[in-house]
């Protein structure tokens, strides 16, 4: 049986995902900080393993991380998930502490995550795992009023590729997958200031994390984009 860790796993896409993930027959380890609604998912599905952590916090992702490999005796996949949007203002508006919190999360809870996998999975025997990053659209171009998220996005691009690179002597690979607006708690809030947005379901960015999963590891999908076919992406600068 495959392993899997997934960050952000209480809600919006990481929920989504995990539960695809179980369904289809994956061990699943289940990080976020709200531990009451991973208790949920761990009671619904016996393969599922409630590891509440703050992704920011590196000992207790630490104890998380290697409290799931000692149950399953490797870890096959990482989906790094877990990230917030941050003031929804122009630059000059936003408080250095929400900006700094934004960072935290999005990029220094991702690289924590990264570290750790990408650790056991160079050690493990045999070796090898995946990596598998949320970016966004906003890896790639900006909406108005989103510093915080958006630089956020473009640094995890440059982990993704970094990691690639340095993975390819130990066999782990890594993919991001850049998610158009999924119709998850945290998209809601922007149709609540911009009622235009265009979503999908949150089923489809689940899909494709499977997907990208199921590789051998001897193929990986570098990038792959999955939006709202109408969303202005395209052009939309």
């Amino acid at each position: 049986m495959k392993s899997i860790i997934i960050t952000g796993a209480s809600s919006g896409i990481g929920r989504a995902a995990a539960e695809l993930f179980l369904e289809n027959g994956w061990q699943v380890g289940l990080i976020a900080r709200r531990a009451e609604l991973l208790e949920d998912i761990a009671n619904t599905y016996e393969t599922a393993t409630a590891l509440p952590a703050d992704v920011t916090d590196p000992v207790a992702m630490k104890e998380a991380f290697d409290g799931f490999v000692a149950q399953t005796g490797r870890l096959d996949a990482l989906f790094n998930n877990a990230g917030m949007f941050g003031p929804m203002v122009p630059i000059d508006e936003v408080p250095l502490d929400q900006w700094m919190q934004v960072l935290n999360v999005n990029v220094g809870g991702m690289f924590i995550a990264a570290q750790l996998a990408f650790a056991q999975m160079r050690n493990q025997d045999p070796q090898g795992g995946r990596i598998i990053n949320n970016g966004s659209l906003s890896a790639h171009v900006p909406r108005p009023n989103s510093v915080c998220y958006t630089t956020t996005k473009h640094a995890i691009s440059g982990l993704t590729k970094t990691i690639s690179l340095d993975g390819r002597a130990c066999n782990v690979a890594c993919g991001q997958l850049d998610i158009g607006n999924a119709e998850t708690d945290m998209v809601a809030a922007l149709k609540s200031t911009q009622p235009q947005t265009l979503t999908m379901d949150v089923q489809h960015a689940a899909d494709a994390v499977l997907h990208m999963a199921n590789l051998p590891l001897s193929a990986n999908v570098q990038t792959m984009t999955v939006m709202a076919t109408q969303m202005p992406y395209v052009g939309r600068g």
